[in-house]
């Protein structure tokens, strides 16, 4: 998680480093990495399986390098101009010159009305764009970046006409890309062109440690109990049924349980069945003779990892807890 400091005069976020950042030696040593690519003026592309941190790592490179982010989130419904900006109209004005009381002279001027949009802010000011999930949108949309990537220059055809057409991209300006393989609903293939153009870090699951010390920041959760959580989604994970589940699930249940104050236990009724609601999205893929077996394959998988229920004392409370 990463804090986000909004700059009132130009309504700017300046993201700030999260004290629930977690900075292991598998995270540090892709910050330095991604750090140098910026650096030489490429722009770092994050891609992966969703729950794997890539928005976090997006956020907490952007704040190393310190300049206003702008952010941009794919969309299947973007064109050309959700980028860049477009014509809204025009603005017509009247000049009335009646300085001989005889003579009425009027002149009248029309002028396009263009507004940018968040890429041509990024360019024009040279912000750190984070485009997340960026092959959520189609590829036609995201063509203008081809020459912002490599020669600097940010065609904007709406304003040709105008002889605006093109404009240098501020040699401040850099790039951070997220993204989902393209087997995920909703993604699109993307342009070798594109690819070609920034240096792509594949983010896949965290070591042991790393998801240890993540859970246990984000929700508090004693260590050891942390670490209980992280086993269980690793087995499911890399059970035979190659379960897809990431950092969210693990995060998700460890709050919960913070929150309500339980222990992950086995034989803990309300334990298993969060369990079986922040997990069970597969549920249908994993049957035997046409029945989902997944409760009874993760009930074995919780006793083989947590201890039972009374195996230490645990507070009890008849007390609905809500967060914030």
């Amino acid at each position: 998680m990463i804090k986000k400091k909004t700059v009132s005069n130009d309504d700017l976020i300046v993201p700030e480093a999260s004290d629930h950042f977690v900075v292991t030696s598998y995270v540090k040593e892709i910050m330095e990495r991604a750090l140098v690519y910026l650096s030489a003026g490429y722009p770092v592309h994050f891609a992966g399986p969703s729950g794997t941190g890539k928005t976090t790592l997006a956020f907490h490179l952007a704040s190393q390098w310190g300049r206003p982010v702008t952010l941009l989130q794919g969309n299947e419904e973007f064109v050309t101009s959700d980028l860049t900006g477009k014509d809204i109209g025009y603005r017509k004005s009247s000049l009335v010159d009646n300085y001989i009381h005889s003579v009425l002279k009027t002149e009248e001027q029309m002028s396009r009305m263009w507004v940018d949009n968040r890429l041509t802010t990024a360019c024009r000011n040279g912000d750190m764009l984070i485009y997340d999930e960026f092959n959520r949108s189609k590829a036609e949309a995201n063509n203008v970046l081809l020459s912002v990537l490599s020669e600097g220059i940010l065609s904007l055809p709406g304003l040709r006409g105008a002889g605006e057409g093109y404009m240098d991209v501020h040699p401040h300006f850099r790039a951070i890309f997220t993204s989902n393989p393209e087997e995920y609903a909703g993604t699109h293939k993307t342009q070798d062109a594109l690819m070609d153009r920034m240096i792509t870090i594949n983010v896949g699951l965290a070591d042991r440690e790393t998801e240890i010390q993540i859970l246990h920041a984000r929700s508090e959760l004693e260590v050891k109990d942390s670490a209980y959580i992280v086993d269980i989604v690793r087995e499911l994970r890399g059970s035979q049924h190659e379960a897809k589940h990431g950092l969210r699930a693990g995060i998700a249940i460890s709050k919960i349980l913070q929150l309500q104050g339980i222990k992950p236990r086995f034989g803990d009724k309300l334990f298993h069945n969060i369990c079986y609601d922040v997990l069970g999205m597969e549920t249908a893929k994993i049957q035997r003779a046409g029945q989902s077996i997944f409760h009874e394959m993760l009930d074995g998988i919780i006793r083989k990892i947590c201890p039972p229920v009374g195996s230490e004392p645990i507070k009890v409370s008849t007390r609905l807890k809500v967060a914030g």
